[in-house]
């Protein structure tokens, strides 16, 4: 794990008799947007807490930018807990200028970030508005703001575009992307899936506090894949050699081909440019949703459970 940001390995946790974290280890790269998944009560929550040093792990070990996480390292760290909070009778730009002091900004550099974000966010109105005057939305934008005003080398975000409408998932889905190409490692727990296959380059899944699924996103979506593609085109798709069955959405040019057994995408791609009286605009692969893969995986551990 040499190029690790957060390095997890073997680490358990227990609530008296509930064993919350079970043997997990992962790695969190460098410079990448990490997804940690899993169903209410996976242990996700707890698993940040232990990296953030908040609480202790029964055993294994945590290390963060290659050790054991120091009260100074944590100025390095920007965390946004699920439940937060804001100081509502203040101005925004005073409390986000006062949090940023917090980290060791001076006034003067951490106004200037503050106006520099609400700018980004599309909001520099707020500025001189009480934080109780703002709308959810504006509210939630403004608490990323303040985990990242220090500009951290890491962030470890909880659910950070829950209830936002779509504008504003869009833009704080835009400063994520900033901030990762920047440099910034930034691992967000979150069950929107889609948001994930967008911004993620890896994954997590955890479930009853065990590892369900680690690796590159789009490595686990070929790796739930069926033997099928996506194609759009024209033409008479049943009767192409190796087609078993065929799915057809709703515009009539596109359609999900459903493989036989032994037929290959590459034989398929063949067979489609020799049958005669077929047109391929899109071929491609066709691989789930995450949305899909979390829940099989979430039945298949469910039922092995029961059936031990």
């Amino acid at each position: 794990m040499a190029d690790s940001v957060i390095g997890v390995e073997h680490v358990y946790k227990s609530y008296g008799t509930f064993r919350a974290v079970s043997d997990l280890t992962f790695e969190v790269k460098r410079g990448e947007i990490f997804a940690m998944l899993g169903p209410n009560g996976a242990g996700k929550s707890t698993t940040m807490r232990m990296i953030l040093d908040i609480i202790k792990p029964d055993s294994g070990s945590i290390t963060v930018f290659g050790q054991p996480l120091t009260d100074k390292a944590k100025d390095r760290i920007g965390y946004l807990p699920e439940d937060r909070g804001l100081y509502r009778n203040v101005r925004v730009l005073e409390m986000m200028t006062y949090l940023g002091r917090l980290k060791g900004m001076s006034t003067q550099d951490a106004k200037a970030r503050a106006l520099e974000l609400l700018n980004h966010l599309e909001m520099p109105e707020v500025a001189k508005k009480k934080v109780s005057e703002l709308s959810k939305g504006m509210h939630q934008k403004i608490q990323f703001a303040v985990t990242v005003i220090h500009r951290p080398e890491l962030i470890i975000v909880d659910e950070p575009f829950s209830g936002l409408d779509p504008l504003n998932t869009r833009v704080l889905m835009d400063l994520v992307r900033d901030l990762r190409n920047q440099g910034t490692t930034v691992v967000m727990s979150t069950h929107q899936m889609a948001q994930v296959e967008e911004l993620c380059e890896r994954l997590l899944m955890i479930n009853k506090g065990e590892l369900a699924l680690y690796g590159e996103v789009e490595e686990i979506r070929r790796r739930y894949a069926d033997n099928a593609i996506e194609i759009v085109g024209s033409g008479d798709w049943a009767s192409v050699p190796g087609v078993s069955s065929v799915d057809h959405n709703g515009n009539g040019r596109g359609a999900t081909l459903h493989l036989k057994p032994n037929v290959t995408p590459n034989d398929m791609m063949g067979a489609l440019a020799a049958a005669p009286g077929v047109s391929v605009e899109k071929f491609a692969l066709a691989v789930p949703q995450l949305n899909d893969i979390f829940i099989q995986v979430v039945e298949e551990m469910g039922a092995s459970r029961e059936h031990q």
